[in-house]
């Protein structure tokens, strides 16, 4: 049967708001049970409940389950451990393929009127294609063609070719990704984290010298209280709550921080505990602040500040384990209160409840996402966090310290092995050792960079290993026309995303059709946010008599045919026992891969989890830093271009998935847990749509400062006065994000828009 892009969705249709769900009282629940039983039942479900206990890590968050003791087993042994988002993401990679003729009957032009939803829908990649210069129409490519092609593609010279990933491919491929771009001589190795955690990447080492969660799993289990700031976990992180609902259960607070008051993070009702928790729920949230967006530092300088006023302060802590620590203590001490309250929108009693519960506690860990991170400041915010439980001596002892959320499930792994352009010098000395020369790139291309690298005509070829780069980015006109500059692109994908239809070269456009991560051929591995290293068992694709690759292979087929044989056999290395090899070899804190074959020992990388206050600074102690508070003003409407007599009101947006979303891929159309049927919604306060004679359902343009969206619904909902939500990655045409210099994260989660009738 041919596969035909799916009819306009009627879920994408404006529902009459009598009709609409009313928003759920808790998160999780019985829907979830019924999802499972929708997918687990159906005909796919002999297929589904083969990949849940396989032995390979979790296609969706990094909150590590599966590997060696079973698909259903998390790091720290125990068991029923996934998740909705699991099913869906497994459910997708179970797709028919896209069929023989599929590109023959369907131009460019028409797939580009898909949506994110539509697209994925089309199903799997079973065969390479390619969009040639002039072409109306993908058609199939040879291999040997795409060898060709991509070999002098990546022949031209090294600054002007580039690579960008997701996390959803594998340690050894990361590996592999990397050093094939650093023998050219390219340290242009953009990746997804530059667009979400890189802030945290970046605050964490200049604090405690790693990249990463300095927490594991058990840890979290030995806390009493967890700080969960700019993280929706209900959706995007369900088995987290299992932990959050367990330390409720034994007496512990956990405090949220979130503009917008998420129904799952006040109320979750998880399947893992049928008993005490799925048919009544759990509370979760303690305490819930809701700061204006972008304002986190000053609500975390008012935490610090009353923890000084209240003689909550460790000061032997800080005396023997921290740098900095002084001037921190004299900025908040002396940052007047009305400054804070009026910077943060949250109250003085509101803020000295949170600081009463961090103070009082015995083990805390503080926890983010994007929230935190997809800000002017992002850095900053992860500054202010760590100096919190600093103050506290909440760092460097079992059940404290802090804890970034990731996203995609080896987003971490890909860091790990060097995918990136600020490489590890410990990584950097035993690469220059590998290849037998000095490696003196050139300063490299993160996400945002590569953009305005190929806008300026400045890069020829461009390999993305998995990831949506086009839908990824803000400003899709921009991303567009960028990428139709660069000569070729090569995709490796196992689904179609908006991406491959829109972010076109100017030459040649190759999609591969790649192996998923329980399909491969051989052995891999992925790294959990706690830093557990998982092992993925061999596997097989249920899509029949389909031209699909490997990942690794096609690497070191490329990377042999650039290369020849230095500094490495590439071929050899489709073994990935040799990958493996070299990752012990050249990656700090891996050095247990090397037997990892032989006993099957998954484990915890060496060097990151502090359970003793010796961290990895030259000192050995944490440098807390001093934070700024944000200026948070607004522009007026007429900085918008509109004339004084339109109606409407600027807001903070804030850009966010749907409760049924992974990254830039969306498995429902709805959100029924903040009452949005549809895409094309804005969740607002009631209190700032009325202002401006806006209605709730009233159809109106949301506009950026690159572009607009019109007939968008409002929908009121419990997001903070001068907030609002839209759902990316349909979202991220309207505006041009601001960039946090030092990491280079767009600014997401504070974007002004106009909302006018």
């Amino acid at each position: 049967m041919d596969t035909d892009p799916p009819q306009q969705n009627p879920q994408l249709a404006f529902p009459d708001h009598e009709t609409k769900d009313k928003t759920p009282e808790m998160g999780g629940g019985l829907p979830v049970i019924q999802y499972w039983a929708e997918h687990t039942l159906s005909p796919e479900g002999p297929h589904l409940w083969q990949a849940l206990f396989h032995k390979s890590a979790c296609l969706s968050c990094s909150w590590g389950t599966g590997g060696q003791k079973g698909g259903f087993t998390n790091e720290d042994g125990e068991r029923l451990q996934r998740c909705m988002k699991s099913v869906e993401a497994i459910s997708a990679e179970l797709q028919p393929p896209v069929s023989t003729h599929f590109f023959d009957r369907h131009s460019i032009d028409e797939l580009q009127q898909l949506t994110s939803y539509e697209a994925d829908r089309l199903g799997r990649f079973s065969f390479p294609v390619i969009l040639r210069a002039g072409s109306s129409h993908y058609e199939r490519i040879a291999w040997e063609d795409i060898y060709e092609i991509a070999t002098a593609g990546f022949r031209q010279p090294s600054e002007r070719v580039a690579s960008y990933s997701s996390g959803r491919s594998s340690n050894e491929a990361a590996y592999l990704l990397q050093l094939m771009m650093r023998t050219l001589g390219s340290n242009n190795l953009a990746d997804c984290s530059d667009l979400c955690h890189a802030p945290s990447t970046v605050g964490l080492k200049q604090v405690f010298g790693t990249n990463t969660s300095i927490v594991s799993l058990e840890g979290l289990k030995q806390a009493d209280c967890v700080v969960l700031a700019g993280s929706n976990a209900s959706y995007n992180h369900p088995r987290l709550m299992n932990e959050l609902i367990k330390l409720r259960d034994r007496g512990g607070k956990v405090i949220v921080i979130n503009p917008v008051k998420e129904i799952g993070l006040v109320k979750f009702a998880s399947p893992a505990f049928p008993v005490k928790s799925l048919l009544s729920g759990s509370e979760i949230a303690s305490l819930y602040l809701q700061p204006i967006p972008g304002s986190d530092v000053a609500l975390f300088v008012g935490i610090q500040k009353a923890l000084i006023e209240n003689n909550q302060v460790d000061h032997s802590f800080l005396q023997a384990h921290t740098e900095g620590w002084e001037a921190v203590i004299e900025q908040a001490g002396s940052t007047d209160w009305q400054i804070i309250t009026a910077t943060c929108g949250v109250s003085q009693p509101e803020i000295e409840a949170a600081a009463t519960l961090i103070g009082t506690a015995q083990r805390v860990i503080f926890a983010w996402a994007m929230g935190i991170t997809q800000h002017e400041n992002g850095v900053d915010n992860v500054y202010s966090i760590a100096n919190t439980a600093l103050l506290t001596g909440n760092a460097g002892k079992p059940g404290a310290g802090v804890m970034p959320v990731r996203g995609h499930s080896n987003v971490q792994g890909f860091g790990s092995m060097g995918v990136t352009v600020r490489l590890k010098e410990e990584i950097r000395v035993a690469l220059e050792k590998l290849l037998g020369r000095s490696l003196n790139l050139n300063a490299g291309y993160h996400t945002r960079h590569l953009i305005e690298a190929a806008a300026a005509h400045q890069i020829d070829t461009l390999l993305c290993l998995g990831g949506n780069l086009y839908g990824a980015n803000p400003d899709a006109s921009q991303a567009r026309q960028a990428l139709g500059n660069i000569d070729t692109i090569v995709y490796l994908a196992t689904k179609p995303n908006l991406g491959h239809f829109h972010g076109l070269a100017k030459q040649n456009t190759i999609i591969i059709p790649v192996l998923n991560r329980f399909e491969n051929p051989h052995k891999t591995t992925v790294e959990s946010g706690n830093n557990f290293v998982r092992m993925n068992s061999e596997g097989t694709t249920h899509l029949k008599q389909a031209d699909l690759i490997s990942e690794v292979e096609f690497l070191t087929e490329l990377a042999h045919r650039i290369h020849g044989d230095y500094p490495v056999e590439w071929r050899k290395l489709q073994d990935t026992r040799y990958v493996r090899q070299l990752i012990a070899q050249c990656i700090p804190g891996y050095e247990k891969m090397a037997d990892i074959d032989q006993n099957q020992a998954e484990f915890t990388i060496s060097g990151r989890i502090f359970t003793e206050p010796q961290f990895k600074t030259p000192s050995g102690k944490a440098r807390m830093m001093i934070t700024p508070l944000p200026q948070l003003a607004l522009p007026s409407p007429q900085e918008f271009g509109v004339s004084e007599s339109v109606n409407g009101i600027v807001v903070a947006l804030m850009t966010g998935r749907s409760y049924s979303q992974h990254n830039t891929v969306v498995y429902k159309i709805g959100d029924p847990y903040r009452g949005m049927p549809h895409r094309n919604c804005i969740l607002m306060n009631r209190q700032d749509a009325e202002s401006a004679g806006l209605q709730e359902h009233q159809r109106v343009t949301v506009q950026g400062d690159a572009d607009k969206l019109a007939n968008v619904e409002v929908i009121y909902g419990a997001v903070r006065q001068g907030g609002a939500v839209m759902f990316y990655p349909e979202v991220n045409a309207i505006f041009k994000a601001k960039l946090e210099e030092r990491s280079g994260t767009p600014a997401y989660k504070r974007v002004p828009v106009l909302v006018h009738g």
